[in-house]
């Protein structure tokens, strides 16, 4: 079987120190999995975790090794940012040297170093989008207009995987679970918004100034149902395409383990 970078780090010791030459377990984690580091790297690993460890681990994705590489890169470059400067611009806080992000209504902590930790739990797949989002070149505010994601710069090499991994199962999803856009709601700090052609449509802060707009317009007799994605005018601005779809698609990937367990 395969494990996660989040299954990996509950089963590391969590201290953070550094002794592997990574500046957390959870980037171990990550490393383990693209295959840069070996579990015998950690030497506070038991020997009987680390055998089963071993043995669970699988070669390295080419993807998981793509995305561990670029947080190694957001991470040292992190090191350059002032956090006092960028705060204000990107609508993050500081907190005892560090900035603090607010994503769905939780917050995520980063140092200079890249670390992250979060007031709820540690969820792999937004330290990306997050670090992009601290290091990227440009910020600007939320103009109030929404646009597809083909008309993101970069978003039309990128529509096809898009409507495939992000839109496509959403819609799926809401299908099956009539509830679910409603409990988001309640669960991610959403508000609704009026809409035409959707039954509901919900505003979203995945970070606060990258905001997403889910229109859903359910089945009707012989007309099949309708999901789209809609990002304001900023996102383009304030993070890269690459991200933008890394953090559309972890969402889904979130409400589907929600739908499934919780709701």
């Amino acid at each position: 079987m395969s494990l996660t970078a989040l299954e990996i780090y509950r089963k590391l010791p969590q201290t953070n120190c550094a002794k592997c030459l990574l500046p957390s377990c959870l980037a171990f984690a990550a490393a383990l999995i693209a295959g840069r580091k070996r579990v015998r790297d950690c030497p506070d690993l038991t020997p009987e975790m680390a055998s089963e460890l071993s043995a669970k681990l699988l070669p390295p994705d080419p993807m998981e090794t793509e995305q561990a590489e670029f947080v190694d890169k957001l991470q040292k470059k992190m090191s350059t940012i002032n956090f006092k400067t960028v705060a204000p611009l990107i609508g993050a806080t500081l907190k005892n040297g560090r900035i603090v992000i607010n994503s769905l209504g939780k917050d995520f902590i980063f140092d200079q170093r890249g670390n992250m930790d979060s007031e709820c739990h540690v969820i792999p797949w937004v330290q990306a989008p997050m670090l992009s989002y601290i290091t990227y070149r440009n910020h600007t505010d939320i103009t109030g207009s929404w646009i597809s994601f083909r008309e993101i710069k970069g978003g039309i090499e990128w529509q096809a995987l898009f409507t495939n991994r992000c839109e496509e199962p959403l819609r799926k999803l809401a299908d099956g679970n009539p509830d679910l856009l409603h409990d988001i709601i309640d669960l991610f700090m959403g508000k609704t918004v009026e809409w035409y052609e959707a039954d509901i449509a919900i505003i979203l802060y995945p970070l606060p100034k990258v905001p997403i707009l889910i229109c859903y317009q359910a089945p009707d007799e012989d007309l099949d149902s309708k999901l789209t994605i809609l990002f304001d005018e900023c996102c383009g601005v304030n993070l890269h395409i690459k991200s933008i779809f890394t953090l559309s698609h972890g969402l889904v990937k979130m409400f589907t383990r929600i739908a499934e367990h919780h709701l």
